[in-house]
């Protein structure tokens, strides 16, 4: 978990005595740790990734290393939601316990767990409250952490939902895949665009645009792509206090992107996350991602 990021949503004169009791259903992409999970009634249903017969719970059944090893000798892996029997027991041992349930969940753009987790709540008989994050990983824990915050100090679901509505639109999430093979597979990248970046050996600069992966720029070299990468951030750099560099299985480069922020904007927190195993699915190991969120002016 990151440091405290001393998140303050300011309202004094809120009554805490009798607030609501909420819990949090989400996914595997959201990061989170286990035991903070549990420790804060977070709920997560974790995604499955596939290789041939073979089916791992995300993050539970298989750890990073292991999925690399398996995902460099592999012909083919994939990755799937997670069953709506599992959704639905969940929502049923629920009932009861919270007074309001939110649901968040990696971007409905990339993957039906959001739809397949409201399905099982309407047919557990559970109203919740759902959220589609329009990511994954750092900003959909970020939103969680945030929305957790304003649930302690006495804020409303409602007040919550827009909270973290707001937390998207000031979002910030590039990636330079390192294999674009893994992204064509799964329908990301079209088949002319692999086969130009591979003659020309061009680098794509891609980012999250309302949940959706689409491609920024196409670039020579991969030290042009990730310069590119923080020059974009360097525009926003008076409203960002905390970056995130994540990485699937390139912890090398990781660090350097680090260096080179700090070198660069001195002044800003950084964090590096590994990516979870989905991701090196669809991306490729290699892959390199940087992703802030701005501080709304006042």
């Amino acid at each position: 978990m990151p440091d405290d990021e001393g998140y303050s949503f300011n309202n004094p004169a809120r009554e805490k005595v009798g607030m609501k009791k909420i819990a949090w259903v989400t996914d595997s992409t959201s990061t989170l740790d286990p035991l903070f999970a549990e420790q804060n009634h977070v709920y997560i249903v974790p995604l499955r990734v596939v290789f041939g017969e073979e089916c791992y719970r995300e993050t539970e059944e298989i750890s990073s290393e292991q999925f690399y090893e398996k995902l460099a000798e592999a012909a083919r892996a994939s990755s799937s939601q997670p069953p709506i029997g599992e959704f639905i027991e969940l929502y049923e041992s629920l009932k009861g316990q919270y007074d309001e349930i939110i649901t968040i969940h990696c971007s409905t753009a990339l993957s039906g767990t959001l739809h397949t987790s409201m399905q099982a709540a309407e047919i557990a008989g559970v109203s919740i409250t759902a959220i589609d994050s329009r990511a994954g990983a750092y900003p959909l824990r970020e939103m969680i952490l945030q929305g957790l915050e304003m649930q302690k100090q006495g804020c409303s679901v409602f007040e919550i939902k827009l909270h973290i509505e707001r937390m998207m639109d000031n979002m910030s999430f590039y990636l330079i895949p390192a294999c674009l093979q893994h992204l064509h597979r799964s329908g990301r990248v079209s088949g002319t665009q692999l086969v130009l970046s591979q003659l020309l050996k061009i680098h794509l600069l891609l980012r999250f645009e309302e949940g959706k992966v689409v491609v920024n720029e196409k670039i020579r070299t991969f030290k042009r792509a990730k310069q590119r990468m923080l020059e974009v951030l360097k525009v926003d750099m008076e409203k960002v206090k905390h970056v995130c560099i994540m990485h699937a299985d390139n912890q090398e480069e990781a660090n350097t992107i680090k260096q080179q922020i700090a070198d660069l904007l001195p002044r800003l927190k950084t964090e590096i996350m590994p990516f979870i195993p989905v991701v090196g699915i669809h991306a490729g190991a290699g892959t390199i991602g940087l992703c802030w969120i701005r501080s709304e002016t006042t």
